[in-house]
C-alpha cells in the first residue's frame, strides 16, 4: 500500500459514465490520490482513448488512460494499484464478487462508492426516476412525468445517465432541444433511443460528462429537475423523490444486480411497471420482493402497452424485429416490445437474423448468448452502424418492426418496409404515481 507520502494508486472500472462521475466528485483535486487509468467494459470502442487533460485537472496534465477491462489484473501488478473502485451498473452479484476476487487476488483493495460522496445537490427540486434493472421503462415514465409538470406550468430540465462515447471534450456538457442538436454531436443510437423521445414530447434534455456544470446549467433554467436514470444506477443528484421501476417480466432482479438492489432500497416509491404483459403470480411475487425489502415505500402500479404505427403491414408478414439495444444485452432480456407487437400484430414469422449478423453485431449474439431471434439496435460508431445495416440487408424478410425509440431510417438505409413500435407509461389504479407526485408538489411547495 502506499506510505504517508505516496498517494494512493487508484483504478476505475467503468464504463464511460459513472465512472468519470465519481472520478471529478471525488479523486480529481484530491493530492492523496493518483488515479492511473480506467477500464472499460459493456460498451464497444471506448477502451484505447484518454479521458483529457482538461476534464481531469491540474493534478493530471497528461490526461489518464482508458484500457480495456481484461487488462485489469496485470494493470493492477505493474502499475502497483492500492485500490481498484468499481464503477458501472446492471452486472450481477456474482459477477461484481467474481471482479472483486479479481482485484483481491492481485493484491489491491476493492471499492464501491455511495451515494453520499457522489451525489451533487440541486437548488431546484430532483425527482429522480431510477429502476432495478436495465429496460423496465425509466424513460417512458419520465416522459409522462414530464409531460404531467408541464401541464403544471413547471419549467422541466431532463438529465439523463452519461453516454459520452465520442469527444469527451467536447461532450462535457450537452443541451439538447432539438433534433439538429443531435446531428450536431454526432450522437450514437444508444443516445438518440433516449433524447429523441424527449425532444419529440418537448422537453430540453442534459447530458455529458461534468454533471456539476451541467446541474448549474439545468437549474438556471428549470424550475424542477428529472433524473432520467441508465441502467440501474443511481442518481448522480441527490433527490426530493426517488421513484424506482421494478419488473414483473424478470422476477427475482429486484436484489440479484448491482446497484439495483441498492436502488430499491433508497426508494421513495415504487413502480411494478409492465403488469399489463406479465402474469399474476409474477406480478405479486415481485410486490412480495420489494415490500421484503422497502416496506415503507408505497407501490403503485403501471402498464406499458405497445402499438404498431400499422399494423396492417406486419399480419401475415415474415417479419424482423429490431430491439432496443441495451434492453436485451447487458439488460438481459431476450427480446423486448417488438416481439411482442409483432406477436400480437399477427405476423406470420418472426425471422432469426443471427445467422445474417454482421462483424460486430455477430460479436454481440456470441457475447450475449441469450437473446433470441431479435436484432439490437446496435451502433455505437460509423462501422457498427455500417454492420446494423448489412445485417439488415441480409435477412430474408417482408418487413422491419423497429422497436427502438429513435428513427432508425434516419440514420441507415433500410431495404425493407419499416414499422415503428411505440409505448408509453399508463398508470393503472391506487395509489397512483400522479397522486404521489402531486403531494410531493405540495409539500416542497409549503417546505420552501
Amino acid at each position: 500500500m502506499a506510505s504517508n507520502t505516496e498517494p494512493t494508486r487508484v483504478v476505475i472500472m467503468g464504463a464511460a459514465g459513472r465512472d468519470f462521475h465519481n472520478f471529478n466528485l471525488v479523486y480529481r483535486d484530491d493530492p492523496g490520490c493518483r488515479v492511473v487509468a480506467f477500464t472499460a467494459e459493456q460498451i464497444p470502442d471506448i477502451a484505447g482513448r484518454r479521458y483529457p487533460a482538461s476534464l481531469a485537472g491540474a493534478l493530471y496534465p497528461e490526461g489518464i488512460p482508458i484500457v480495456e477491462e481484461a487488462a485489469l489484473e496485470s494493470l493492477c501488478r505493474e502499475e502497483n494499484v492500492d485500490e481498484v473502485v468499481f464503477a458501472y451498473s446492471d452486472v450481477s452479484h456474482d459477477q461484481l464478487m467474481h471482479e472483486a476476487s479479481l482485484v483481491l487476488a492481485a493484491g489491491a483493495d476493492f471499492r464501491l462508492l455511495g451515494p453520499r460522496r457522489t451525489m451533487l445537490q440541486a437548488r431546484v427540486p430532483v425527482i429522480a426516476i431510477c429502476a432495478v434493472r436495465t429496460g423496465c421503462g425509466k424513460s417512458q415514465t419520465t416522459r409522462w412525468l414530464a409531460s404531467r409538470l408541464k401541464q403544471k406550468g413547471l419549467r422541466v430540465a431532463v438529465i439523463r445517465h452519461p453516454m459520452p462515447y465520442g469527444d469527451l471534450e467536447k461532450q462535457a456538457v450537452q443541451r439538447f432541444a432539438a433534433r439538429a442538436d443531435l446531428d450536431a454531436a454526432d450522437c450514437t443510437i444508444e443516445e438518440r433511443e433516449e433524447y429523441e423521445p424527449h425532444l419529440a414530447a418537448g422537453s430540453i434534455v442534459y447530458a455529458g460528462v461534468d454533471y456539476a456544470d451541467i446541474v448549474a446549467q439545468a437549474e438556471r433554467e428549470a424550475d424542477i429537475i428529472l433524473w432520467d436514470g441508465g441502467n440501474n444506477d443511481f442518481s448522480f443528484i441527490r433527490p426530493d423523490l426517488h421513484v424506482v421501476l421494478v419488473d414483473p417480466l424478470r422476477p427475482g432482479h429486484e436484489t440479484s444486480h448491482y446497484p439495483g438492489e441498492t436502488v430499491l432500497r433508497m426508494a421513495d416509491v415504487v413502480v411494478l411497471a409492465k403488469v399489463n404483459s406479465a402474469a399474476d403470480a409474477d406480478v405479486q411475487r415481485v410486490s412480495d420482493n420489494v415490500r421484503a425489502i422497502n416496506p415503507e415505500a408505497p407501490i403503485v402500479r403501471g402498464a406499458s402497452p405497445v402499438r404498431l404505427d400499422n399494423p396492417d403491414a406486419v399480419r401475415g408478414k415474415r417479419v424482423l424485429v429490431i430491439e432496443d439495444g441495451p434492453t436485451i444485452t447487458h439488460g438481459g432480456m431476450p427480446y423486448g416490445a417488438g416481439y411482442v407487437a409483432a406477436t400480437q400484430a399477427q405476423a406470420a414469422e418472426i425471422v432469426d437474423p443471427r445467422a445474417a449478423a454482421s462483424a460486430s453485431i455477430a460479436r454481440a449474439y456470441a457475447r450475449y448468448p441469450h437473446i433470441g431471434s431479435v436484432l439490437p439496435a446496435l451502433g455505437y460508431h460509423p462501422a457498427q452502424l455500417e454492420d446494423l445495416r448489412a445485417t439488415i440487408a441480409a435477412v430474408d424478410a417482408d418487413v422491419v418492426v423497429a422497436a427502438t425509440p429513435c428513427d432508425l431510417g434516419a440514420l441507415i438505409e433500410i431495404d425493407k418496409p419499416v414499422v415503428r413500435v411505440f409505448y408509453e407509461f399508463t398508470e393503472i389504479g391506487e395509489p397512483s404515481l400522479s397522486g404521489l407526485v402531486d403531494a410531493f408538489l405540495e409539500r416542497d411547495k409549503t417546505a420552501r
